[in-house]
């Protein structure tokens, strides 16, 4: 049994349902895959979906802020109906605390001024002024609680932040990618969930499709992996990986759950914030609680796991992150039983997605992009569709690769800065808002 399209995508998360959409917007059909049993409920639904235009590089910078354009304009970018309704942006802006880390963000800031990207720079009264819940006193470097010095304030205080208007958080992760999904197939794209790939199908030295674990063959001239963790697996499977000098692996995260310090609105008032200080970032959700993240910082252990076999369980990590946060936070109430999400990151070595067609014809990938591109989907969906309709002319992206516009705002980037045969982007932040 064998079913016949121009593109067979591997997952259904925001990265390839934005994908999915972008392709069939150009006349080139598309069958979804997912093990899952709907769009989006795999890493995707444990993202806390911040919308931020902050980077550390100029590209990643640019590309952040065209997509938050379409996260403003969200039903106008779907233009199409979904029964369950559309998912919101809350546009509550971000506050990144100026510190050693950061450089301050200079850099950052610098970038904004270069994109006209609008941002404010507050002092400790203003920062005080809208959270009045904070403690600035510094505990640089972050530190677990079996440290002696946890909880010791270190020299002075954090003294400013830089807020960036143009920022916030999606509502509800899963049911933004259902919408892509229901725009998608408005656009004569289809899906198929709990079906597993097998087997990446080729034939005279390109992808012929793939095989499912039920035995279905799906015929296809383009494969595209955006299998977010999984995404090592697959490109094993399709026999890609010889000529990557950046890889992927599944990073397994804790996001802490817990209420906001009885009254202060915090769900109201607050917004995301992004604090290297104590590496911690948080956003508000609903009910008046707070999310916390780590941003990775050295003290935390990195756990790389088999994306099929890890432990879904909370671990002392979560106590670490909320007693972290409660450091800014004194009057934090941290509840004896813990809430929040333990799901997976797909994360390149340098933290920077790879988009990219492989050395097989036919074979791309949009991956490595767990915790830090959920923002970017739309864009990166139409970039991704882009880049197959440019390889498929016979164009050869490794020697001369695509440029890409971003209608939005008014420029272009060079696609080879998310290549597969990269060198490690020593400007990265190597950490993430997840």
């Amino acid at each position: 049994m064998a079913e016949t399209t121009d593109a067979v995508i591997i997952g259904a998360g925001i990265i390839g349902a934005a994908t999915a959409l972008e392709l069939n917007r150009k006349g080139i059909r598309t069958i979804s895959v997912d093990k899952n049993p709907a769009a989006g409920y795999g890493s995707t639904s444990g993202s806390c979906a911040i919308i931020r235009v902050h980077y550390s590089t100029l590209e990643g910078t640019a590309f952040a802020y065209e997509g938050y354009h379409y996260w403003r304009d969200w039903a106008t970018y779907l233009a199409a109906d979904d029964e369950r309704g559309l998912a919101e942006f809350r546009e509550t802006g971000c506050l990144v605390m100026c510190t050693e880390q950061n450089g301050y963000m200079k850099k950052h800031t610098e970038l904004c001024e270069e994109l006209n990207i609008p941002f404010e720079r507050w002092n400790a009264d203003q920062i005080l002024k809208r959270l009045p819940i904070y403690d600035l006193k510094s505990y640089f470097p972050a530190k677990r609680m079996d440290d002696p010095e946890f909880g010791k304030p270190g020299k002075g205080n954090v003294e400013q932040a830089v807020h960036f208007p143009t920022a916030g958080y999606i509502t509800d992760p899963q049911l933004a990618t259902h919408n892509l999904q229901r725009a998608t197939e408005a656009a004569g794209g289809s899906f198929l969930f709990n079906r597993s790939v097998t087997e990446i199908l080729q034939a005279d030295g390109r992808v012929a499709g793939v095989k499912l674990d039920d035995g279905t063959e799906i015929h296809a001239p383009v494969v595209i992996n955006v299998a977010g963790p999984h995404s090592a697996k697959v490109n094993a499977m399709a026999g890609a990986l010889d000529d990557m000098t950046i890889t992927t692996n599944a990073l397994r995260q804790e996001v802490v759950h817990v209420p906001a310090p009885e009254g202060f609105d915090f769900y109201s008032n607050a917004f995301v914030t992004s604090d290297s200080d104590i590496a911690c970032y948080c956003r508000p959700e609903k009910g008046n609680f707070i999310l916390v993240g780590s941003e990775d910082p050295e003290c935390d252990p990195r756990e790389w796991v088999d994306p099929d076999d890890y432990d879904t369980n909370f671990t002392e990590q979560w106590t670490h992150q909320a007693q972290r946060y409660a450091q800014r936070v004194p009057s934090l109430g941290i509840p004896n039983q813990t809430k929040g999400v333990v799901d997976l990151y797909d994360v390149s070595d340098d933290w920077i997605p790879i988009y990219d067609k492989s050395q097989i014809p036919g074979y791309y990938m949009a991956i490595g992009s767990s915790g830090n591109q959920f923002k970017n989907a739309p864009i990166a969906g139409k970039m991704m569709a882009a880049l197959v309709e440019y390889c498929e002319a016979g164009h050869d992206h490794d020697a001369k690769p695509l440029q890409f516009d971003l209608p939005y705002i008014g420029r272009s980037i060079d696609v080879g800065f998310y290549s597969r045969k990269r060198e490690i982007n020593e400007e990265s932040s190597f950490s993430v808002l997840g």
